[in-house]
């Protein structure tokens, strides 16, 4: 692989803001960072991102990894961001030949805040065949576990998600934004970048809905469990289908809710029993 010319922009995802409680008390609360960086590709103005800016460089390479904009990491040559203009400089060897018609078709998506899909979003496959990864309730109930040892920034500010690269039950890297969109993007660009131990990933957490965008997204960083602790959607359930994804929702405590499960989910650690809790048929 080639060296990449890359900037160092990183921000702090926090600052601190004079707030009044209901006691009438003044004091420093931290609250999350949100800047605007416009994102162009060969000088061509592609879109403008709203991010905590804790890691510009990745975020912008995932991005376009994800749209399907960048084909290889080879094709990489500069990646530069400037704050003072508020912009990201992406240089490739080489642009798609369709890609007027691809950002032709824009399609805004439910991400919060907003996210958006260049090219037909149903017309997409995954560009490799995803592992049928099989996983353990005990494996899951342990990363959930082990994942309470992040989220930072939603800790100490609220007002972010956060996603995971894990490798059974432990986290490989964790990234929080404004978005989940931007979290998820920034994770793939760390994978072309080399910054995280991702190489082995089988598993994507999530705090946010299981989407269509997000379903398409993990698709095609190769991985074929995608975690949430939130719901899912009708069209993340159908990409799921179609694309071999095995969506555990609602995943909160012990609880959950599998789809896309059967042959690959095995129930190793089935909890208890409680007074109130449904059966397998109702809804929770």
């Amino acid at each position: 692989m080639h060296d990449i010319s890359l900037s160092q922009a990183r921000l702090p995802a926090t600052l601190e803001i004079e707030v009044f409680d209901e006691f009438g008390e003044a004091r420093l609360q931290a609250i999350a960072a949100e800047r605007a960086l416009t994102l162009y590709l060969n000088k061509r103005e592609i879109v403008t991102l709203m991010t905590l800016g804790a890691d510009p460089e990745s975020l912008v390479v995932g991005y376009l990894r994800n749209q399907g904009l960048i084909a290889a990491r080879d094709d990489l040559l500069a990646v530069h961001v400037d704050w003072e203009v508020e912009a990201a400089a992406v240089m490739t060897r080489h642009e798609p030949e369709d890609l007027e018609e691809r950002l032709g078709h824009r399609t805004v998506t439910t991400g919060c805040g907003q996210g958006t899909v260049f090219g037909r979003l149903l017309d997409a496959i995954p560009r490799q065949t995803l592992p049928e990864t099989p996983l353990l309730q005990s494996v899951l109930y342990g990363m959930l576990e082990n994942l309470g040892d992040h989220n930072e920034t939603y800790r100490s500010a609220g007002a972010v998600h956060g996603c995971a690269l894990c490798h059974q039950a432990r986290v490989l890297d964790f990234v929080e934004d404004v978005g989940r969109h931007n979290a998820v993007d920034t994770l793939a660009g760390r994978q072309w970048l080399a910054e995280a131990e991702s190489g082995h990933a089988d598993i994507f957490y999530t705090t946010g809905r299981l989407t269509s965008e997000m379903v398409l997204k993990v698709a095609q960083m190769g991985i074929g469990v995608l975690v949430s602790r939130s719901g899912v959607t009708q069209k993340g359930v159908e990409l799921a289908s179609r694309f071999g994804v095995m969506l555990i929702a609602r995943a909160k405590g012990r609880h959950f809710q599998a789809i896309n499960a059967a042959q690959r989910l095995t129930l190793d650690a089935v909890p208890p029993r409680r007074p109130g809790d449904r059966s397998a048929g109702g809804r929770r």
